[in-house]
């Protein structure tokens, strides 16, 4: 049997961590004279005491340590159990959520995903509405973490090129997991910083611009207006796009040692790659909306850049209505919501890193055509990729897009439109936001969608956002075996 009590013993620790995080809302509302207060207060004592009774209860002498099989069912259990307590101040809020929905909400938020139930933003209350930007916030840090300390030892999808090595100390970073989880929040907190500054320099509100600014650097995409960002200036959008962009970046990359003079990110083949994607993409629209949509140069520009990001990072955030841009730009961002960030970034998506892979793949098989018997190496900074990680990339990318399939064909059994259940599970799976249609495309809301749906969506937002193996061998009979 698996030993389950360090797992049980990090997602006390987990819990702690949110119940502490509670306190924040809980002030907001008190200042603000919102009875919601009392709820945030109540859900941080129920959520201390469950993390206290894990922590207590499966602590082991000596320090921790976790295999191969516990970090499986870590990753797992973590998101589940943290979105089921997350979800307590949706529930007994003013709002009264019901369980679906509470669930729902946290899940989307947590999972850095951006989908809502709520209407009304607007005029929500502020505890309400600084949860929902701080579980984007937390989320994103834990995926990034997971990202760069657990999935590699996983050997998930390819990330064991990202694996810690020690021999090296100036080109990776840092080898022990403490070290990098300092490194990674430290950078990834002064982001936030720097994003709610230039929101606030903007023109956006100081609250505004703190919950914005958690949302665009986890790429959560949860907003304070139903309208998301196209209720504020062309200068808060501008500023939007940057932090998406950094937010679809690989943090990693921002914590190491600088090389003539400037970040390590600079020289990534990935990152080159995760600009290319924007850039084309961003001006293929602009000239669609300039040329065929008769707006004007500027205008087309800034909202095909913003929408283009926003879609690539799989943030959620909208500047305006793209379902009105005609059939072409429907087929253009569905596209897009499959390519995602960088890895060891918070971004969802199939990822940059297992493209360029897949495109040097199928540069090969070309090259082999005309030299059959040619020996070609695909490299990643210019360092060869094993044969073992292009196996696990091409294993990841076929999973995805049956996953993507399967939980669509679900979405449609349970009564949505081809076009919601088709949009709608690429949204989740990739962790996107909002899909395509009157019912959830950029200003719509899943709140009309049946709970069934939402469970589906909830399940899938999770699967996504866990990179699909991690969850999927737990239904293996050899991972239970001894």
């Amino acid at each position: 049997m698996i030993d389950i009590r360090p797992v049980l013993f990090v997602n006390g620790f987990l819990l702690l961590v949110l119940a502490l995080a509670m306190g924040i809302p809980a002030v907001v509302d008190l200042l603000a004279g919102d009875v919601d207060w009392k709820v945030f207060a109540v859900s941080a004592m129920v959520t201390a005491f469950a993390g206290l009774a894990l922590t207590f209860g499966t602590r082991a002498k000596g320090r921790p340590t976790l295999s191969a099989r516990q970090a499986f069912m870590l990753t797992t259990l973590a998101w589940i159990t943290t979105a089921a307590f997350a979800a307590l101040p949706f529930a007994f809020s003013n709002l009264r959520l019901s369980p679906t929905d509470a669930v729902f909400e946290a899940m989307s938020g947590l999972t850095t995903t951006g989908a809502t139930v709520i209407v009304g933003l607007d005029h929500a209350p502020r505890g309400i509405l600084i949860w929902r930007a701080l579980l984007n916030w937390l989320g994103g840090i834990g995926i990034i973490i997971m990202a760069v300390a657990i999935l590699p030892l996983l050997r998930i999808g390819g990330m064991q090129v990202f694996r810690m090595e020690t021999s090296d100390r100036t080109d990776t970073i840092k080898p022990r997991i403490t070290q990098v989880a300092t490194s990674i929040a430290l950078v990834y907190g002064v982001f936030t910083a720097l994003a709610a500054l230039a929101f606030w320099a903007a023109g956006m509100g100081r609250f505004d611009a703190v919950c914005h600014a958690m949302a665009a650097i986890s790429t959560g995409g949860f907003s304070t207006s139903d309208t998301k960002l196209a209720h504020w200036s062309t200068a808060v959008q501008w500023v939007a796009i940057f932090a998406m962009m950094v937010g679809g970046s690989s943090f990693v990359l921002w914590t190491g040692p600088w090389r003539r003079g400037r970040p390590r990110i600079m020289d990534d083949a990935q990152a080159h790659w995760y600009l290319m994607f924007i850039g084309t993409a961003g001006g293929v629209m602009a000239l669609w909306q300039w040329a065929v949509n008769d707006m004007s140069f500027g205008i087309a520009v800034r909202h095909a850049a913003f929408n283009v990001v926003s879609t690539v990072t799989t943030t959620g955030f909208v500047s305006t209505d793209y379902g009105a841009w005609g059939g072409f730009a429907h087929v253009v961002f569905f596209i897009l919501v499959f390519i995602g960030g960088c890895t060891g970034s918070t971004a969802g998506g199939v990822k940059i890193f297992r493209w360029e892979l897949l495109f040097a793949l199928a540069g090969i098989h070309l090259k082999r055509l005309l030299h059959p018997h040619g020996v070609f190496v695909i490299h990643y900074n210019q360092r060869p990729i094993a044969p073992a990680v292009l196996d696990s990339v091409q294993g990841f990318v076929v999973m995805y897009f049956f996953t993507f399939a399967l939980f669509a064909l679900a979405l449609s059994m349970v009564g949505l439109d081809f076009l919601t259940a088709l949009s709608g599970s690429a949204a989740a799976l990739a962790n996107a936001g909002p899909g395509i249609g009157d019912v959830i495309g950029p200003f719509g809301s899943y709140r009309p969608l049946p709970d069934s749906a939402k469970w589906i969506l909830a399940a899938e937002m999770m699967l996504g956002r866990l990179e699909l193996f991690t969850v999927a061998v737990l239904f293996s009979r050899s991972y239970w075996r001894e």
